[in-house]
Parts: C-alpha cells; sequence; structure tokens
C-alpha cells in the first residue's frame, strides 16, 4: 500500500492499524531549533481523544504521545527539534477485535471494506484497519509542530453545522467552542445539539456535519499560481481526512449565487501601508497564493457508517446479507474531525512556507 505521506518539505508519514499495537508518524523536513515538547503535542491530541463524553466513541484510548527522535535537549533544558526526522508514537491499549467477529465476511454499507477487498484482496475487519479514523490521531500530532514551525500562524476550527442544523453566525463566540463537547461557537445551537444526538443516537442511526476551519496569521504570498495552489492543498488535505465527501474555500459553493460585484473582494490602502480587504470572499487565498487574510476552508463530514440500523448489503462470498455494525462507534464522526481539519490546515501552510522560502521575490504590497 502506498500514499502514507502528505506534504512536500514538510512531509508526513503515517503507520499502524486501528486495532494493531500502537500507530505513529515520521515528520520529516522540520527546521531544526523549534521548541516543542510532549505536552504542547499531547495538548492537541486531548482535543481529539475518544471516549470523552457520551456524543463520541467510547473507545477508552489515552492517545499518549511519545517521541521517539528528532528532539533533543538543548543546554538550557529546552526540548528543540534537531532537524532530524521526527518519529511519534502513540499506543492502542483499548482494542475489541471480537466486535467484528459477527462482520468479518460482510461488507458494511458505507465503508471502505468492499473496495479494500477489490484492490488489495483482503482487509482488515477489525475497525477498518488502515482506512479506520484511528490513524488520524498522527495527523493531529503532526499539526502540533507544524504550528510551530510558521510563528504568529494561529489555526482553530468549530462545527457550525450537525445534520441540517446550522449556527446561527451571528452568535458566533470563539469562548464557546471549548465549553460544549462539540466544538461549536453557538451556544444556544450546542445545546440543541446534546438532545438532537442523543435522538440519533438512541436511533441507533448518525448524523454528518459541516467543519469550519479559520487560519489567522498566514504570511502573504505563499502558494503558487498553478499546480502548487495552497487552495487545491489545503482541499486535497482536508479531502483526504476519513468521511469527508465535500470541501469549499472562502465563499465557495455559495459564491455561485453571486454577482461579481459582491463576490469580488474590495481593496484599499490601510494606514500601515498594506493592502486592506474589504471583505473575504476568497477565502484568503486568489490564484492559489495566500492575501495574507484569514484562510477560511470548510469541510463536510458524511454520517458515521458504523450502525445499529440492519442495513443491505453482500459478503465477500457474494451473498445477499443484512448487517448490523456493532461496537463503539461515533454517532456524529464530524465533531472529532474539527481538530484532524485544523492540523491538515496547519500543515499544508507550514509545507507551504518552507517551499516558498527557495522563491521569494520582491512583494511590494506584502
Amino acid at each position: 500500500m502506498s500514499f502514507n505521506s502528505f506534504g512536500h518539505l514538510f512531509r508526513v508519514t503515517t503507520f499502524g492499524e486501528s486495532h494493531g499495537p500502537a500507530i505513529g508518524c515520521v515528520v520529516d523536513g522540520c527546521p531544526p531549533g523549534i521548541a516543542i515538547s510532549e505536552a504542547e503535542i499531547q495538548s492537541f491530541l486531548d482535543k481529539r481523544r475518544p471516549g470523552q463524553n457520551r456524543f463520541t466513541t467510547q473507545r477508552r484510548e489515552p492517545d499518549q504521545v511519545t517521541i521517539m527522535s528528532g528532539v533533543m535537549v538543548d543546554r538550557d533544558g529546552v526540548q528543540k527539534t534537531t532537524g532530524t526526522p521526527i518519529a511519534l508514537v502513540i499506543q492502542n491499549v483499548d482494542q475489541r477485535s471480537k466486535d467484528y467477529d459477527a462482520i468479518a465476511q460482510s461488507y458494511r454499507p458505507g465503508h471502505a471494506d468492499f473496495t479494500y477487498d477489490v484492490k488489495y484482496g483482503l482487509r482488515d475487519p477489525r475497525g477498518g484497519g488502515r482506512s479506520s479514523a484511528r490513524e488520524t490521531a498522527m495527523r493531529v500530532a503532526a499539526g502540533a509542530i507544524a504550528r510551530k514551525v510558521v510563528p504568529g500562524l494561529h489555526v482553530r476550527g468549530a462545527l457550525v453545522q450537525m445534520g441540517p442544523h446550522a449556527i446561527d453566525r451571528s452568535r458566533w463566540d470563539w469562548t464557546a467552542v471549548d465549553e460544549n463537547p462539540f466544538f461549536c461557537p453557538d451556544r444556544e445551537m450546542a445545546r440543541f445539539y446534546e438532545s438532537y444526538l442523543d435522538d440519533i443516537r438512541r436511533d441507533g442511526s448518525s448524523v454528518g456535519a459541516v467543519i469550519e476551519i479559520i487560519a489567522e496569521g498566514v504570511p502573504a504570498g505563499i502558494g503558487a499560481p498553478l499546480y502548487g495552489k495552497l487552495d487545491s492543498d489545503i482541499a486535497a488535505a482536508l479531502m483526504g481526512i476519513n468521511a469527508v465527501k465535500g470541501v469549499e474555500i472562502g465563499a465557495g459553493f455559495a459564491a455561485a449565487a453571486l454577482r461579481g460585484e459582491d463576490n469580488a473582494d474590495e481593496m484599499r490602502m490601510g494606514n500601515d501601508g498594506r493592502a486592506l480587504f474589504l471583505s473575504n470572499n476568497a477565502g484568503g487565498i486568489l490564484g492559489g497564493i495566500a492575501t495574507g487574510q484569514p484562510v477560511v476552508a470548510r469541510f463536510a463530514v458524511k454520517p458515521t457508517s458504523s450502525i445499529l440500523t440492519p442495513r443491505q448489503s453482500i459478503n465477500s462470498a457474494g451473498e445477499n446479507v443484512d448487517i448490523q455494525t456493532k461496537g463503539r462507534h461515533d454517532p456524529c464522526v464530524g465533531i472529532r474531525a474539527v481538530p484532524v481539519g485544523e492540523a491538515m490546515v496547519a500543515c499544508v501552510i507550514a509545507d507551504h512556507v518552507l517551499r516558498d522560502r527557495g522563491q521569494i521575490g520582491p512583494r511590494s504590497a506584502s
């Protein structure tokens, strides 16, 4: 199986399976001398960690990260990157592989079971093996390092829609995101999500979500106008997250309903001598290159495919079956996708900042 890496100069390779002994990643290309500790990485992993409340999978994984290489303690006692590959490992401690015995030969609708078997001639039914969202813990760990590569970079995300129920943007409050289990910036809607998701879970079903990621402090000028566009790389990174079925940048699909004069982000010179944009429909990216405005991206996460409600399918013998997926699963996998989306955007921006160092020209407007 190839394609276990992403990025160019800031490059991340992940390994491990959902029910294997451990998962891990190697981060290559991180510059030397950057202060980073296990505790800093752990703070982001704790946001994604399963089993923290009744609205996520009850699999009890501490997700305790260990730095295996690429970091050393300097003379002042500070852990810093050495410029060599950074290896990170998380032990799996709460696998319940027996939960999947009844469906070991059946293909779960909506999962990668069928396509894995078609491509490789085998598959790991224990939680999906390599296709499991368990792997995304390592993306979050890599994203913690990526944030340190770009001074002043601030990447944060929020759940802005669950099922058909979108937040009221007039009530957006970033402090609310840390006050509820949904990473929701609308306190009133977060209270509604509690009862809504309880009902979904009791029905043995699941629901999708829309996540919004906003990156501030993105240097103007990173990106490229053709095949290295910042927005296309962000879209690819977000689309590569498990269960993601759609990505948009800035106004996204809503831009199709606007007139040209409404969509174009007008400009004026600011008092500091820098370009001032009067709106941000472009999501901080024009022609594949960052404008210096906040980069805004949203992605849609489908409902969790592992549900108790029986579904029609087939098995590896070509027989028709009805399948019910038991075990511990997120009724809305989009909730824990928030820190994963943040990490992927951070990794792309760090990669582009490093790529940009070799092609900087005069920039009068930056």
